[in-house]
């Protein structure tokens, strides 16, 4: 399976916009998974459902439809691709990726969606466990210092009031959570290209992603 290209690697990596971007030139969809955990969690703030709570996450999952289309996440219909950018909405994404209810729930949309070829999706165990087969797996990495220099100056140029020194602490709080985990862990495997990403340009990331890539 040489269509579906796998991106993993941690937060503030640069999955996003480098597999945005990949995806463009190649002219194949993409998929951002992370979206899509942060839709759930959008979706069990905005109901005050517990997230301890398997039975609560279960019922709420059943009623809910998230779909994600031209750079829209919707929720039930509504547009929450800007409300699931928040912070807090980032934090509680990440504790329920944990839970293997809400993993089940997105690993069969993301596997549909996969099988239609033809895209590049992003997250955190996409090569390791929602596209094994694929040809074509990637993990883009840098270093904490580095993702957390990124992300304080993309919050900065929100007009955000955030400290570098909270932003790093929480990024390496989240590194531990997402390699640790028992459900589906962040881990580089040896079928997969490593990219550190600390002093490469997006071009040049693209540029070394483009050589790696077996084509049929």
């Amino acid at each position: 399976m040489r269509d579906v290209i796998t991106i993993d690697g941690p937060s503030g990596a640069g999955k996003s916009t480098v597999s945005r971007l990949l995806a463009k030139k190649l002219g194949y969809r993409y998929l951002d998974t992370g979206a899509l955990y942060r839709a759930v969690a959008w979706k069990v703030h905005a109901e005050g459902t517990d997230p301890e709570s398997a039975d609560a996450l279960t019922g709420l999952l059943k009623k809910t439809r998230i779909t994600c289309e031209d750079k829209k996440v919707m929720v039930d219909g509504a547009d929450v691709t800007t409300q699931i950018r928040t912070p807090e909405i980032g934090e509680l994404s990440s504790r329920l990726s944990a839970i293997p209810v809400v993993r089940k729930y997105l690993f069969e949309m993301q596997r549909h969606i996969g099988l239609e070829g033809n895209v590049v999706i992003e997250g955190r165990d996409i090569g390791t466990v929602i596209f094994p087969e694929s040809e074509n797996k990637f993990f883009i990495d840098a270093s904490p210092e580095e993702r957390a220099r990124r992300r304080y100056e993309e919050l900065k140029n929100k007009g955000l009031d955030v400290s570098l020194y909270d932003i790093l602490d929480g990024i390496k709080k989240r590194d531990r959570r997402d390699s640790t985990r028992q459900s589906a862990p962040l881990k580089k495997t040896g079928s997969m290209v490593y990219v550190d990403t600390s002093s490469l340009s997006i071009d040049e990331v693209i540029l070394n992603i483009m050589e790696a890539l077996k084509t049929s």
